[in-house]
């Protein structure tokens, strides 16, 4: 399915996550990523889990891309709904000089769209 053709809460969603991650809107925060959401990764060879808590206070912690100067440019690479409660989003963004994807498993919960979880990887650097 193309992106484009996603419900206008999902797209939404979306847009929020890219503002969270730019500009590090802990409100925001809030309101995309599900309190029980949890994060993947494998860099390195060994698995790299965050629970919700452990993100966050990572997030809150740091300093924005945009604080540090970083161009915003990001987008949504694929996406594939496969009911009315659960989708899957490959996005792309830019941040710290590297070009990060992930794949975010996203759920319709009490009346809304959420990141229930995301697997991430630095697949290249900033030109």
């Amino acid at each position: 399915m193309n992106f484009e053709q996603a419900d206008a809460s999902i797209k939404k969603l979306i847009s929020d996550y890219f503002e969270v991650l730019h500009f590090q809107d802990m409100n925001l925060f809030d309101k995309v990523f599900h309190k029980d959401c949890v994060l993947y990764s494998a860099k390195g060879g060994s698995l790299n889990i965050r629970p919700y808590d452990t993100y966050r206070e990572a997030v809150a912690n740091r300093q924005s891309p945009h604080d540090a100067g970083n161009a915003r440019n990001d987008q949504v690479l694929m996406f594939d709904q496969i009911s009315p409660t659960l989708a899957l989003v490959k996005p792309q963004l830019e941040m710290f000089g590297g070009v990060m994807q992930d794949y975010l498993n996203i759920v319709f919960l009490d009346g809304q769209w959420w990141v229930m979880a995301k697997m991430w990887e630095k697949v290249g650097d900033v030109a």
